[in-house]
C-alpha cells in the first residue's frame, strides 16, 4: 500500500479580488451570450465526425489486403481515437462536456478503447493530483520520478539525464502506453496514492477495469490479427501498426502539452506544515501558460490544451469557452498584479528545450 499524501492548502494571499472580478467577469460573459458552460452543439458535431471517422477507418483497415494500405487506414484509426481523447474525454473528465456526469463517465470509458487508458484512474490523477498541486514534488503525479526523465529540481539526477534533451521524443511517445500498462495496473493494485480514492472499488470496479482492458486488446489488437490473416496480411505487420501508433498517438498528444508547465515555470518542494507558500490562482500562473497555435485554425483540433492556464482556472468549462475566457484573464490579471503568460509555439518548443537542458546538468 503506497503511502497516503496529506492535503496541502493555499493562503488567501491577498487573491480575493482577483477571484471576485474574474468569477462576475465570467459569469456575466455567459449571461451576456445566454449561454452554458459545456458543450454545444456544434462539439457534439465534432465529436460525432471524430467518432465516425474513427469507426470508418478501423473498418477500411480490417478490409485492407495490402500491408501498407491497413497501415495508413489504421494509424488514421487510432489518430481519430486520440483527437476524441483530446476533444472530449479531457473535457468530460472535469464534467464540462455533457451536462450529465454519468454520460461524461460513458464517453470516457468509450473513446478511451483506442489508446487503452483508464479513464477513472486518469481522471483521478488528472483531477485531483495535477490539477490542485501542478509541480508540486510528490502530488503532482504527472511528474512522478521514474529515472529516465529529471522533470523537476527536487529529483535524483542520472548520468544518461545529460541528453534528456535530445531522447524526450521516445519518453514521450512511451508515455500513454506507460500510463496504461503503468499506473493504471499500479492504482488498481493500490500502490499509489490513489489507494485513498476508492476508485472503481469492489468487485464490479475490477470487472469494469479488467473489461475495459480486454475490450482495448480486442478491438486494436486480436480482431485485426483475425481478419489480417484472413486478408494475407500477417502477424508482424499488424503488431508493427499497434505500437507505432500508440507510440504517435502517444507523442502528439505530448506535443499539445509541451512545455506548459516547464515554460519558466516554478516547481515546489512539498512544504512544511503543509501550506504553500503562496496563494492557489498565483500557485497557477507560477507554473503554467497559454500557447498560440499557429495557423489559428489549429486550435479547433487541440481541444484547448494550449489554452491550459485558463484551462487550469476554468477546468470545469468546456473548451470551446476558452480564447474568450483567456483573453479576460489576461486583461483582469494586468490589473491585480498576475503573471499571465501567453506564447508562440516556437517560443514553447524553445523554452521546453532549455528546461531540459537545465534538469538534464548535475546539481551544483
Amino acid at each position: 500500500m503506497a503511502n497516503l499524501l496529506p492535503p496541502l492548502s493555499y493562503p488567501a494571499d491577498g487573491e480575493q479580488a482577483f477571484h471576485l472580478e474574474l468569477k462576475r467577469r465570467a459569469h456575466a460573459y455567459l449571461s451576456g451570450r445566454g449561454d452554458h458552460r459545456f458543450a454545444d452543439a456544434a462539439r457534439w458535431a465534432k465529436a460525432i465526425v471524430l467518432l465516425l471517422l474513427c469507426v470508418g477507418f478501423y473498418l477500411l483497415s480490417l478490409a485492407q489486403q495490402q500491408a501498407l494500405a491497413f497501415m495508413l487506414c489504421y494509424f488514421a484509426f487510432v489518430m481519430m481515437g486520440m483527437l476524441l481523447n483530446v476533444n472530449v474525454n479531457h473535457d468530460a473528465s472535469h464534467n464540462a462536456f455533457a451536462r450529465t456526469p454519468w454520460v461524461n463517465r460513458l464517453a470516457g470509458r468509450l473513446v478511451t478503447i483506442p489508446l487503452g487508458v483508464d479513464p477513472d484512474y486518469w481522471r483521478t490523477r488528472h483531477v485531483s493530483y495535477h490539477h490542485v498541486y501542478a509541480n508540486v514534488e510528490h502530488y503532482d503525479l504527472d511528474t512522478e520520478e521514474n529515472g529516465f526523465f529529471r522533470q523537476t529540481p527536487f529529483q535524483r539526477w542520472r548520468k544518461h539525464m545529460r541528453y534528456q534533451h535530445l531522447y524526450w521524443p521516445l519518453i514521450a511517445a512511451l508515455s500513454l502506453p506507460y500510463i496504461a500498462l503503468v499506473f493504471d495496473w499500479s492504482d488498481r493494485l493500490g500502490k499509489t496514492p490513489l489507494a485513498a480514492e476508492a476508485v472503481l472499488a469492489g468487485r464490479k470496479g475490477w470487472a469494469v477495469f479488467v473489461a475495459s482492458k480486454i475490450c482495448h486488446l480486442l478491438v486494436v489488437l486480436a480482431i485485426p490479427l483475425f481478419v489480417c490473416q484472413q486478408n494475407g496480411i500477417g502477424w508482424p505487420t499488424v503488431l508493427i501498426a499497434y505500437l507505432l501508433s500508440q507510440m504517435l498517438a502517444s507523442l502528439l498528444v505530448v506535443f499539445l502539452l509541451l512545455g506548459t508547465h516547464w515554460a519558466q515555470a516554478e516547481f515546489y518542494a512539498v512544504p512544511e506544515g503543509g501550506k504553500m507558500p503562496q496563494g492557489w490562482y498565483r500557485h497557477n500562473f507560477a507554473t503554467a501558460c497559454d500557447w498560440e497555435t499557429a495557423p489559428k485554425w489549429l486550435q479547433h483540433l487541440t481541444g484547448g490544451l494550449n489554452y491550459h492556464l485558463t484551462h487550469h482556472l476554468f477546468p470545469g468549462w468546456n473548451h470551446r469557452h476558452y480564447p474568450a475566457l483567456a483573453t479576460m484573464l489576461a486583461e483582469i490579471a494586468t490589473r491585480h498584479g498576475m503573471d499571465y503568460r501567453c506564447i508562440g509555439y516556437r517560443e514553447l518548443l524553445n523554452q521546453q528545450q532549455r528546461f531540459l537542458r537545465t534538469m538534464g546538468q548535475p546539481p551544483q
